[in-house]
């Protein structure tokens, strides 16, 4: 089905009856079993899922604002994992939105409203200290959208998010990790509080591949983060952002923001 950015595909997994892979231009872009939204096939994903598991009380209802949706994976998550929760996601790709409304049960998730629109400039309408957490997982024909990269952006995030309040970002590179190292460096300009979790082998760029972020103004569950992480299926490290860093400039408007282009085949999505 052709859609905003390309040609999206639906296709069922055989090995879970109720598990389907959304793609778009052969990419995969997110994974949700209907019947079981608590499972997170891709690994990156799982990474935000740990947060939101660990960063706020167990089970404790969230207000949460997704930029980027895809198949709402994150969004079933908290769903089902923090009843009472209320959330919004901006996904800028209408006929996608579309697709999984109609394809993937998308109505059944409970006090959860999906508007089309842009990421940043719908961020930017929230009224301050509305969210409990902010998720950015937003791509375009692969690509972050440089402009959720910046630190007026991440401003505008803080700005949104309660005192306690918990920013996750995907974001994907490859090589010396340059674009990941400046996007983390831009957080800890805003945040007080700022770690990065990734395969080893994205660490050490021996390959291309997903980065999950996260920035609080208050404490990160780092151990329990490190420990859940060490200990997944396809293990993960957990580093402290001013490390991963290593005093990198941070991103600004005032400078194009050009995301690496990743090589084909390289990422799923959410």
């Amino acid at each position: 089905m052709p859609v905003r950015f390309g040609e999206a595909e639906l296709s069922r997994d055989p090995d879970r009856p109720s598990g389907w892979l959304l793609s778009v231009n052969g990419v995969a872009q997110s994974y949700v079993d209907v019947e079981d939204p608590t499972h997170l096939e891709f690994d990156y994903v799982r990474r935000i899922g740990d947060v939101v598991d660990l960063a706020h009380p167990e089970g404790e209802p969230l207000d949460v604002l997704h930029i980027g949706g895809g198949a709402c994976t994150v969004a079933r998550y908290v769903a089902a994992t923090r009843r009472g929760s209320r959330q919004l996601v901006i996904e800028a790709d209408g006929p996608l939105v579309d697709l999984v409304r109609e394809h993937m049960d998308l109505r059944s998730v409970p006090q959860l409203k999906v508007r089309v629109g842009d990421g940043r400039q719908e961020t930017a309408t929230r009224r301050d200290d509305t969210a409990d957490l902010v998720v950015v997982d937003a791509f375009e024909s692969a690509l972050m959208p440089g402009p959720l990269a910046t630190r007026e952006y991440t401003r505008e995030v803080r700005r949104v998010l309660r005192p306690q309040g918990t920013y996750v970002a995907n974001l994907a590179d490859g090589g010396g990790l340059h674009f990941a190292r400046r996007f983390v460096a831009t957080l800890g300009e805003v945040f007080e509080h700022v770690l990065v979790m990734a395969e080893p082998g994205v660490f050490r760029g021996r390959r291309f591949g997903n980065i999950v972020a996260a920035a609080s103004g208050a404490e990160l569950p780092v151990a329990e983060l490190t420990r859940r992480t060490a200990g997944s299926a396809f293990p993960a490290r957990c580093v402290a952002g001013q490390e991963f860093a290593r005093n990198a400039k941070a991103l600004s408007d005032d400078e194009p923001v050009i995301p690496p282009q990743p090589p084909p085949d390289a990422l799923g999505r959410s």
